[in-house]
């Protein structure tokens, strides 16, 4: 089995944007986490204690799926290394783990997603 140069670059361009999207969403989280503390400390509610709690989880997460975002371009750039020098089986494995990062980033990524849309869900229950 041979693997071209050129397999693992591919990886470049969906994760480079992965990790934009991942960016946005972590910078998005943290100013309404900023803005739900200063509420807090002027009315000590305790719901706003709890998302606060749900939004810090999702920050964990997404801080995650960032760190094997990252991992999975540079185990590509391992691999294009070693098919460069034609050390095709590593080559083989380093692409293979990097998909495996980019899959337990994507997946982290969805555990993100159901924990947003959960809590919407509770949020939007106050309009039944």
């Amino acid at each position: 089995m041979t693997l071209s140069l050129e397999t693992p670059a591919l990886l470049f361009s969906a994760t480079s944007l992965i990790l934009l999207a991942y960016t946005n969403r972590f910078l998005t989280i943290a100013q309404i986490v900023r803005g739900l503390k200063k509420n807090y400390d002027e009315e000590h509610n305790k719901s706003i204690l709890l998302e606060i709690k749900n939004l810090n989880l999702r920050l964990i997460l997404i801080r995650y799926m960032q760190l094997f975002g990252v991992l999975c371009l540079f185990v590509s750039v391992f691999a294009m290394l070693m098919l460069f020098i034609n050390q095709q089986l590593a080559g083989i494995y380093l692409f293979g783990l990097s998909m495996l990062c980019l899959l337990v980033s994507l997946g982290l990524s969805m555990w993100e997603i159901s924990i947003s849309v959960r809590a919407l869900r509770i949020h939007l229950e106050d309009l039944k």
